[in-house]
């Protein structure tokens, strides 16, 4: 192919209806076709990047290897496609704004007045172009954020508008999302909300080329029919996207639906041969008939909002149908638990995963839950924060450290078993100042990690900013929490692992980043296997 061609995904009505979803399914169904496809975001809020947000706002940040900080429908991306995302894949408004003061600051401009149109929607249109002049994609799907009728998508909306314009026939769509809604005292579905979401979107110049229409119930052809009459799009192009049992069901309903088809006809592209799904449907069908089910506590301070552990939970996923088991994933709030309660709330679990956070709260109830999984065999698992409370734990109640603590909590400590980055200690900024993305991590041999990975180098991805405190390494070992992971070119400890139990680990990247259905990842994959077992006894 010679020339990128451009799909974009905007929705209407409300928002939460899966765009994200619905990008990745048909991004999927072109890659199995034989397209090299790629997906990005472009985020309406003002926020540079999710790095600042509180995980309760916005979910999870989900970081790349390239160290960026982004949205959590990327994850969505690289689950689906199995292929690495970049700062490129997500855009905001904040980053666009940014960027566009300071080539004025330059005097980039040469003294005009800088406007919405044509120099905001220019450096959006550069954007939406970045990864489709790489020269290593086909197709580039852009799902747009937001809700058409919003006020921060106005820009978007008209940056699509030129785009498709002088992209020119059948280089750009538009695809539209939509709700069509079941009112149970009429006892039908009903166009209308879609009908003013289309309308809306015409306003702004752009007219959808496919609607997908969200629904609780199967939109009948009748209805299709109307669809397609007043919202100026084939019937063949009117997509139904019925609710699913699972996310990874979707780029089956819309492969029924034609979607990739109807794109593919509508773009002048060849449909090649069918999608190739094997290896996703092997997977799906895993998913769906379990051998065994395990119980796995996530303990974790932002549990309300299943967002906020977005990866994990999916990670699980992958690492159940993997094991052929069904992980029920049991959400525990770490302020809740304390040594009365903490045998009540953990006994009855076949495995404890100590989830990653940032600040103070929560904290005693994460080590304490560290503590019981330890002394009681039954499998562990921490993650970036998580891996610091055993950290934490171990200094505590088996060093005797009594005062042990990062200094994140408390910096005064005497005993400051995690601690600041030297290099971290004069940062005032919060965002994108951490330790961001993939780094090098070199594993013992004859460990723990080493069985999991077998390998002796690996690359994972990391979002934070405190540090196991290497001056307590040689007491830590010998007391027997062994270092198993080190990054070569800092020194600093990457994971951490008890030999004399029967699965005890703690990284401090987030592994959950790099899982993906084709590709689940090794320490999920085992952590399940090491519960399968406790389960069983």
């Amino acid at each position: 192919m010679n020339q990128t061609k451009y799909i974009f995904v905007t929705g209407g009505v409300t928002s939460s209806l899966g765009k994200g979803i619905i990008a990745a399914s048909l991004a999927k169904l072109l890659q199995g076709r034989g397209y090299r496809t790629t997906i990005q975001k472009f985020d309406p809020y003002i926020n540079v990047d999710p790095g600042t947000l509180n995980p309760y706002e916005h979910g999870e940040c989900y970081v790349t290897d390239d160290g960026a900080e982004t949205d959590l429908d990327l994850g969505h991306y690289e689950r689906f496609l199995n292929v690495p995302t970049s700062q490129a894949n997500n855009v905001t408004t904040g980053r666009v704004y940014l960027s566009v003061i300071e080539k004025e600051r330059r005097g980039e401009f040469l003294g005009k007045t800088v406007q919405v149109v044509p120099h905001i929607t220019n450096e959006i249109k550069d954007r939406m172009q970045l990864l489709g002049k790489s020269g290593d994609y086909d197709i580039v799907i852009t799902e747009i954020g937001g809700t058409v009728g919003d006020i921060e998508s106005l820009p978007y909306i008209e940056s699509v508008r030129q785009l498709v314009w002088e992209l020119g026939e059948n280089n750009g769509i538009v695809i539209h999302l939509t709700l069509v809604p079941f009112l149970a005292a009429a006892g039908e579905l009903k166009t209308k909300p879609t009908q003013h979401s289309v309308k809306t979107l015409m306003e702004s110049g752009i007219k959808a080329d496919i609607l997908v229409c969200r629904t609780e119930h199967e939109l009948s052809q009748e209805l299709r029919q109307k669809l397609a009459l007043f919202c100026n799009v084939k019937k063949e192009a009117v997509i139904q996207s019925i609710d699913a049992s699972t996310i990874y069901e979707v780029p089956n309903l819309m492969l029924e639906e034609g979607l990739d088809v109807v794109a593919l006809k509508k773009l002048d592209l060849p449909k090649k041969a069918s999608p190739d799904l094997k290896t996703w449907n092997t997977f799906l069908r895993r998913l769906k008939n379990p051998k065994q089910t395990v119980n796995i506590g996530l303990i974790g301070k932002y549990v309300e909002m299943q967002d906020c552990y977005k990866s994990i939970l999916e990670a699980f996923i992958h690492a159940g149908a993997a094991n052929e088991t069904k992980v029920n994933v049991i959400s525990i709030h770490s302020e809740h638990i304390n040594i009365d309660n903490v045998e009540e709330k953990l006994g009855p679990l076949d495995g404890v995963l100590v989830a990653p956070g940032f600040g103070e709260r929560g904290i005693e109830g994460k080590i304490e839950a560290v503590r019981f999984a330890r002394e009681n065999n039954i499998p562990f698992f921490g993650i970036c924060l998580g891996m610091q409370m055993s950290v934490i734990e171990y200094s505590r109640n088996i060093l005797g450290y009594a005062e042990a603590n990062s200094t994140e909590m408390n910096e005064k400590t005497s005993h400051p078993v995690v601690s600041l980055m030297e290099e971290q200690k004069n940062v005032t900024d919060k965002g994108g100042t951490m330790r961001l993305g993939a780094w090098k991590c070199d594993i013992k041999p004859n460990t723990l990690a080493h069985r999991i990975y077998g390998q002796k180098t690996i690359s994972e991805r990391h979002r934070h900013r405190y540090e196991y405190n290497n001056k307590y390494a040689d007491e830590l070992q010998k007391a027997g929490l062994k270092a198993s992971g080190v990054n070569p070119d800092t020194g600093l400890v990457e994971i951490v692992e008890l030999e004399n139990h029967p699965f005890f680990i703690g990284v401090q990247y987030h592994p959950e980043y790099k899982s993906t259905v084709a590709n689940p990842h090794p320490i999920f994959v085992n952590f399940v296997a090491a519960a399968v077992n406790a389960h069983k006894k």
